[in-house]
């Protein structure tokens, strides 16, 4: 009898360690729905070749930002599981940090610091909080001046490298013109955009965030005001979202513009709309006030690893394997994302495929993130909604500013 006990156990450890040999581990990872999960699919699978014991499964889900962050907001407070690592606008990170539901990294990633030390520091810094790394940059953005390279050659006018250079080349163009031509577009509705170009104005005046109602912060807001109020830029400036831009000055009505990179493919002719400016279009640094230098605000994408999830080893290995220069190299000629790595900006093969990256770089490697708050949605919602007030001029730049550092000062302790 004893014999036979003794022989089941050995069979029942052998069938359990059999088990755990072939157990598959699936990652769940959570994406919108227009971060194109057809380009990262590919990768998951090389992933999953590489390691057999590991599955990786994509949920998508939300058309936006704010509709994602909705989702994983209600999961997240739940303390559910399910989810291993999910997909977050840059501006997401600390919120989530504070409240518990993104796991820090640095306990799982060797050297940490030297481990970084290839990355730009603008997607770094938006991954950090409170001294610890709360997310992986997956891919980087950042806001260009674009402008139209006939026109200043047609007038002969260099690229701007001050705001009051811009005001003048633009406002010679505008008249050279005539018709519908715009000399500056920017974007002034109540949106995340309006919001990076008022702190690239207060930024490349010296100021800060923690102080707009300064000097900076009456130069920077009464720049955009003026623009409208001059009528360099358009008299409905204060709705201009994003893509209003982007379309505007595809259209051929714009001399010189702000925008994201994801503008430069749709001038190039890679777009659902026709494009009158392909070939024409120049990418810069954005101007700054007097002798100060350029800045732009950090955009893009991280990935975050659920706190409360089972799998927080094997995740930070997709991770991983998601920044390396490989995949970083497959993403940026694949998918025209805009590389976390440094080197790839003058890798062969990235330049190939997208040769704007290398006048991009240097505009990328100074890029800023905005404030790294737990309350930032509160204070996007305090920016954007001032600074659209003072551009549509229902409020003074002074009072827009007064309100702004009011209702900022104790988000930003």
């Amino acid at each position: 009898m004893r014999s036979r006990l003794l022989l089941s156990a050995a069979l029942a450890v052998s069938a359990a360690l059999t088990t755990s040999a072939g157990a598959v581990t699936t990652l769940n990872v959570f994406m919108g729905s227009q971060q194109r999960p057809e380009v990262f699919q590919p990768l998951f699978d090389r992933f999953q070749a590489a390691n057999p014991d590991i599955k990786v499964k994509i949920e998508t889900g939300g058309a936006t930002s704010e509709a994602q962050n909705q989702y994983l907001t209600t999961v997240l407070a739940a303390r559910d599981d399910t989810l291993d690592i999910f997909l977050i606008d840059v501006v997401r990170t600390a919120t989530f940090a504070a409240a518990g539901w993104a796991e820090p990294l640095n306990g799982y990633i060797s050297g940490v610091n030297s481990y970084l030390g290839s990355f730009l520091p603008g997607p770094v810094g938006a991954a950090t909080y409170g001294g610890k790394l709360y997310a992986m940059p997956a891919f980087t953005d950042a806001q260009f001046l674009y402008y139209r390279k006939d026109l200043l050659t047609k007038y002969k006018l260099p690229v701007p490298k001050t705001w009051d250079e811009l005001t003048a080349t633009a406002a010679k163009i505008q008249k050279g013109e005539g018709g519908k031509m715009q000399g500056f577009n920017f974007q002034g509705a109540p949106i995340e955009g309006t919001v990076c170009n008022f702190l690239e104005t207060l930024w490349t005046g010296g100021g800060d965030a923690s102080n707009v109602n300064s000097a900076a912060g009456k130069q920077g807001l009464g720049f955009l005001v003026n623009s409208v109020k001059s009528k360099l830029s358009p008299a409905a400036s204060s709705e201009i979202k994003t893509d209003d831009s982007r379309l505007q000055f595809q259209a051929g009505d714009v001399a010189i513009g702000l925008n994201w990179s994801y503008a430069w493919a749709h001038f190039q002719g890679n777009s659902p709309q026709p494009t009158t400016v392909k070939g024409d279009v120049g990418v810069a640094p954005l101007p700054s006030f007097g002798k100060n230098p350029t800045a732009t605000c950090t955009g893009g994408w991280e990935w975050g690893v659920n706190a409360y999830g089972n799998h927080k080893k094997e995740a930070v290995k997709l991770l991983q394997f998601m920044s390396s220069v490989n995949i970083q190299r497959d993403m940026a000629v694949n998918g025209a994302y805009l590389p976390v790595r440094k080197s790839l900006y003058s890798d062969a093969k990235v330049l190939a495929a997208n040769p704007h990256f290398k006048a991009l770089y240097p505009v990328i490697l100074k890029a800023r993130p905005r404030p790294v708050t737990p309350n930032y949605p509160k204070v996007s919602e305090i920016i954007r909604n001032n600074v659209s007030a003072a551009v549509a001029g229902s409020k003074t730049v002074d009072s827009a500013l007064s309100d702004m550092q009011r209702d900022l000062a104790p988000l930003l302790k």
